[in-house]
């Protein structure tokens, strides 16, 4: 299927490795000219020369965002690099985990900067140009605990659900306009996240890793953990003109794991 996203741009956070990447991936494949936003330099650099050898075109800008104030400065760089995206995958690695009852609001106002806001500024900057052009794509990944929250990932599920209600608020304010915005809720797919959440769930448990995956892919009606390229598909599909009456959506991709 032509996705039809020859010469579009993409700006892609998070995208040096796990569900980041395979978006990226799966956009260059469709001639998409990708800017890659990370803040491991030797992983950017890494991801960014493994989609120009398969043919793509990629670019990468490091900065991180969970500092709020480096947006201005990676808007700069992004449009430097690939003028103003036709698509923002918004992305990125998410809160550390915590109960809900260890309430430390320094850490709360840290993740609010680094989750919510600094996606909303991102947005907002790169928004006005696509209202002018007439297309847009804003992607969300977020998490299914925003529809189910997962026990010791209280920040996670709080945070990503008011971003994903500002999404479908802002969804319906930008419609007319070409603009789309969806959010993608991933349930267990076999990235660094996950392998480090596993590595902690298993030291506080006692129980070995392998055990633990084995758990959960049980509790996985397809058997197994997704793969990045699948999400990568997805997403492009969802990027592209063929997807422009699915908007203000709440997307699982998670093997059939939410119940709701």
């Amino acid at each position: 299927m032509d996705l039809q996203l020859e010469n579009r741009s993409a700006l892609v956070c998070g995208g040096s490795s796990g569900l980041g990447f395979g978006v990226a991936e799966a956009l260059a494949r469709e001639g998409v000219r990708v800017c890659i936003l990370a803040r491991n330099l030797s992983k950017l650099d890494l991801a960014v020369e493994r989609i120009r050898r398969a043919g793509g075109e990629a670019q990468g800008v490091a900065v991180d965002l969970n500092d709020l104030g480096a947006v201005d400065m990676a808007v700069e760089q992004v449009v430097a690099a690939i003028g103003a995206p036709d698509i923002l995958i918004a992305n990125n690695g998410g809160p550390p985990p915590i109960n809900a009852v260890d309430f430390d609001p320094q850490l709360w106002h840290r993740q609010l900067d680094a989750t919510v806001l600094s996606t909303m500024a991102l947005v907002n900057a790169f928004l006005p140009g696509m209202r002018q052009r007439r297309f847009g794509r804003i992607l969300m990944i977020s998490s299914t605990s925003v529809v189910e929250p997962i026990p010791g990932l209280v920040l996670s599920s709080a945070l990503r659900s008011a971003l994903a209600n500002w999404a479908k608020t802002l969804s319906a304010e930008v419609a007319a306009d070409g603009v789309t915005v969806n959010t993608l809720m991933p349930g267990s797919f076999w990235t660094e996240r996950t392998e480090t959440l596993l590595l902690r769930a298993a030291e506080r448990s006692g129980t070995p890793v392998s055990g633990l995956m084995a758990q959960e892919q049980a509790a996985i009606p397809v058997g197994r953990y997704g793969a990045a390229e699948e999400f990568g598909a997805i997403a492009a599909f969802l990027a592209s003109p063929l997807a422009s009456y699915v908007t203000g959506a709440l997307i699982p991709v998670d093997g059939g794991v939410l119940k709701g």
